[in-house]
C-alpha cells in the first residue's frame, strides 16, 4: 500500500514492537495465569499492551485506547484504539505458534485501521479504510470457493452457549461444508478469511478488541460481514457475527439459525 496514513504507521510499528515482546517471551518458560472468567494470561501479555500503549500516546495523546489487560485511556475523543497485546493467549501460553497481536483504530463505530501481526510467521496482515487488505505489502483477496469446497472457523465465547459451539463444530460438516476448525485465535480466524485460506468464520460472544481488525481485513479484501441473524454487524461488548467470503453467506446464516432453534437459544 502506498501512502499510508499515519495511524496505520503507527499500528503496524506498535504491532512488530509487540512480536519482539511476545518473541522473547515464547524462548522462556511461560508462566500461565487463569483469569476469573477461566481465560488465560501470562506477563506477555501486559508488557506487550502497555507497549502499544505507549506508542500510541506518543503519537496520538488525544486519542481513547481500550485494551483487554490494562486500564483503557478514556478522552473525549471520537477516536479509539482497541488492542489485544495476545489474541490466541492459551495458544501462546502452551507455545503453539498460532497467535496474533491486534489493533485496531476506530471512529465512533466506524473502524478505520486493522492491523494482525504473528510474530512466528512473521505475518503483517494491515487495511485501511477504503484502501484495501494486505499481507506484508501484497493485495490479498477473499476466495471464490464454495461451500463444497470450504473450510469454515467457529468459536464461542465464554459467556456464550457451549452446547451451541458443540453443534456448529459437528454438525456443520455433515449438512453443509466440507470442513470446520476451531484455530483458537479470533484476530487470525478472521485474517485468513481476508487472505483466502478460508472461507468464513463464525463468532459468538466476543469483544471488540478481538474483532475489530479482522473485520476490517475481511471487508477490505471483498468479504461481508453481518450480525448472526443477518443484521448489518454493528459494534458492540459482546459480539457475534458471521464472516465469510459471501458466496455462501446466507446458508450459514440459517444453519446457525436451526442450530439455535434446537437448542432453544
Amino acid at each position: 500500500m502506498e501512502n499510508k496514513s499515519k495511524e496505520l504507521e503507527v499500528a503496524i510499528k506498535a504491532a512488530l514492537e509487540a512480536g519482539k515482546i511476545l518473541e522473547k517471551h515464547q524462548e522462556t518458560e511461560i508462566e500461565r495465569i487463569v483469569k476469573e472468567d477461566k481465560s488465560m494470561v501470562t506477563l506477555a501479555d501486559a508488557e506487550s499492551e502497555e507497549l502499544i500503549k505507549k506508542i500510541i500516546t506518543e503519537n496520538f495523546p488525544e486519542h481513547s485506547i481500550v485494551g483487554e489487560e490494562t486500564d483503557a485511556i478514556r478522552l473525549e475523543s471520537p477516536y479509539t484504539w482497541y488492542i489485544d497485546p495476545v489474541d490466541g493467549s492459551r495458544n501462546f501460553a502452551h507455545k503453539i505458534p498460532f497467535f496474533a497481536v491486534s489493533i485496531a483504530l476506530l471512529h465512533g463505530d466506524d473502524i478505520l485501521i486493522g492491523v494482525v501481526y504473528n510474530p512466528v510467521t512473521r505475518s503483517l496482515f494491515y487495511a485501511e479504510k477504503g484502501q484495501g487488505a494486505y499481507l506484508n505489502g501484497k493485495r490479498i483477496h477473499v476466495s471464490k470457493a464454495n461451500k463444497d469446497k470450504c473450510i469454515v472457523t467457529v468459536a464461542v465465547g465464554r459467556k456464550s452457549s457451549q452446547l451451541l459451539r458443540r453443534n456448529l463444530l459437528h454438525y456443520l460438516p455433515e449438512n453443509v461444508v466440507s470442513s470446520v476448525r476451531d484455530f483458537g485465535c479470533t484476530a487470525l480466524d478472521l485474517a485468513f478469511v481476508a487472505r483466502g485460506s478460508t472461507e468464513a468464520d463464525i463468532k459468538l460472544g466476543f469483544k471488540t478488541y478481538d474483532a475489530a481488525s479482522g473485520i476490517l481485513l475481511i471487508i477490505e479484501a471483498g468479504g461481508i460481514v453481518t450480525g448472526i441473524n443477518g443484521d448489518k454487524w454493528r459494534l458492540s461488548d459482546e459480539g457475534s457475527f458471521i464472516a465469510s467470503n459471501g458466496v455462501f453467506h446466507d446458508l450459514l446464516l440459517e444453519e446457525v439459525r436451526k442450530q439455535k432453534e434446537k437448542l432453544n437459544l
